[in-house]
Parts: structure tokens; sequence; C-alpha cells
């Protein structure tokens, strides 16, 4: 009935498009990422003659399909613009990212410190203020910083951990190397709250993105301490109420969050902090089913995107507006 092409790879874009016109069956892109607008290195590294071709290709592979999804309405509306003329409104669906199963019931376990969990690599996200902001809480609330533990799970542990030496703060946090999915479900259960860290500003499109992790987080049912920029990820958690994310940029801030946290747990408020239950449910694999098979048949989408109901992400404004500048001066008459 209808032909499915997931990216990433990109290239399976091209095979399904070409399935398409070989067979005659209509076909759907599914952006699981935002490939070709935000930073890529190995995009980065190619010529422009390159990058040209890739975004004409990209131009007639949207243009072609028969329905398009992305996971944000600002990733809608970066390749509206970008790609401008290759999108109908109608052909737009908006699915994120989410979790299958249900939300596990949380039970906070009985430890002497409040236990704050990260899993996942720590190379390209930030922590340099979340460090200050313990090394602050220890100079000036010894009595707070004395109550929390960090422990880091996954690649690029062992620079956090030296990171962590230099502000002083090397004995709220403990580190560990990649390990097995069991031992994290163990973590998991043994923490009060889990850590999300976001991507830094320097890197092209930011705003678009929302680790994975940020769903299985949703889905443990636990408190979750943000300390984001502002993406996608800050909007997801806001959304759900969790009243414990922080810019950043602001060490204050930060600290204000981690002393609430702190309370919570002293007051065995824990339960108060989770993300809204009935808001979780949207990300779940079964209410996003629906959707998928209208986009899959070309239905209506159960919630419309509407072009410019949303500002394109400040890092990509130049990049989506050059972008969109050369390809119509490729198309004008000579």
């Amino acid at each position: 009935d209808v032909i499915w092409a997931t990216a990433a790879p990109v290239s399976s874009f091209v095979l399904g498009r070409r399935l398409c016109e070989g067979t005659g069956i209509p076909n759907a892109l599914d952006f699981r990422d935002s490939w070709t607008i935000t930073y890529n290195e190995f995009e980065d590294r190619r010529p422009l003659w390159a990058k040209q071709y890739e975004h004409r290709r990209m131009y007639r592979l949207i243009q072609g399909a028969k329905s398009v999804v992305f996971r944000f309405r600002a990733e809608a509306e970066c390749y509206w613009r970008a790609y401008e003329g290759a999108l109908q409104a109608s052909k737009i669906y908006i699915i994120p990212n989410g979790y299958e199963g249900s939300i596990t019931e949380f039970v906070p376990p009985e430890r002497q410190k409040c236990q704050i969990l990260y899993t996942g690599t720590l190379a390209d996200y930030r922590y340099d203020t979340l460090l200050q902001a313990l090394q602050i809480l220890k100079e000036t609330r010894s009595e707070v910083a004395e109550q929390l533990h960090f422990h880091f799970v996954g690649e690029g542990a062992d620079t956090l951990s030296k990171a962590a030496a230099s502000v002083g703060v090397s004995n709220m946090i403990t580190t560990q190397g990649p390990t097995s999915h069991e031992e994290v479900t163990k973590l998991s259960k043994e923490a009060h709250a889990l850590l999300i860290l976001g991507r830094p500003a320097n890197m092209r499109g930011y705003e678009l993105f929302a680790a994975a992790k940020l769903f299985g987080y949703l889905k443990l049912g636990m408190p979750i301490i943000g300390v984001l920029p502002q993406d996608e990820t800050k909007n997801v958690l806001l959304q759900l109420d969790v009243p414990t994310v922080a810019d950043v940029d602001c060490v204050p801030e930060i600290v204000a969050v981690l002393r609430f946290l702190r309370d919570a747990w002293l007051q065995e408020r824990l339960p108060y902090l989770l993300p809204r239950a009935s808001g979780c449910k949207n990300y779940s694999a079964e209410y996003q089913t629906d959707n998928l098979v209208r986009a899959l048949e070309g239905k209506p989408a159960c919630e419309p995107y509407i072009p410019g109901t949303v500002n394109l992400p400040p890092s990509l404004r130049f990049e989506i507006a050059q972008r969109a500048g050369e390809f119509n001066r490729r198309k004008a008459p000579n």
C-alpha cells in the first residue's frame, strides 16, 4: 500500500523513491533526526558542490513524497523554509520520538544521600555550569552539597571526572564507563532523580535536539533534572510541568534547582516532581501509532501543521536562508 522510508540513513529515502517510481506505490518519508539541516561532522567536510547536489536531491525527494514525518514543529518549519515550495502543509505530520510499554511506578529508594543518575555519552554535552553550581553549593551550602551525589555512566565520564577534580567537587561525583542495559536498569532503581544535559550552543541546530534518553527517562517515571539550553528537550519537560529544569547558562538557577531537589528528597516529596503522567502518554508508542497510520494512509493529521506558527532556531536562520536563497537562484531562468 505504501513504501515507508525512515532516515537515518538518508539513502533509504533515495531507495524508497526509486521503488516508488518503479512500482507506482506512494512513499512516505520519516525524519528521525534533522538530516542535512543540523550539524553533521561528515556533511560539514563535504565540498560545496556536493552539498548543493544533496540539497537538490532532497528537494525532489520531499516534493515527491505522499507524506513527510518530522519530530517537532520547529523542525518542520526548518524544512518548510529550506526547501521552499517542496512541501505541502497537508502532507506534514509531527510525531516525536517516544517510548514503548507502560510507565514504571516510582518508588524512592532508601539511601543516605539523594542520588542523581546520568546515563549515556558525555562528550558532546555541556556540564561545565553544573560543576560550577556544585562548587558553589559546596562552598556556600555544605550541608546541601553533602546530601547530593551524582553518578555518571557512559563514554566521556573520565573527562568529566577530571573536570570535577579541577573545581574540587570529586567527592560529590562518581563515574563509570559504558555498561550493560541490565546494569543501567539496576542503577536507575537506586536513584532518586535522572539528569539530562544539552548540546553546546556553538553546535548548529542544537535547539532541535531531544536526546533519545529523554523518552527512556519518561518511561522510568522518575523525577528529571534538566540543565539545558533552549532546546526541544527543555520544551518537552516544561510541557510536562517538570519543576526541576534550569538554564544551562544560569549557574544560580542550577543551584536553586539542586537545592529544591534536595529539599524534596529530605521532605519525602519526590513523587510531586514527576513529569505529568497524562502528558507523558503523548510520547507513548500506542498514542503515536494512530498518527503514523494517518501519515502512511495520507489522512489528515490529528493536529495539522500550520507554516509560520513557530520561529526558526537562531543557530539555523542563516544556514536555512542561505540554502533557500542558493536553490532559488539556481531555479531562476537565465
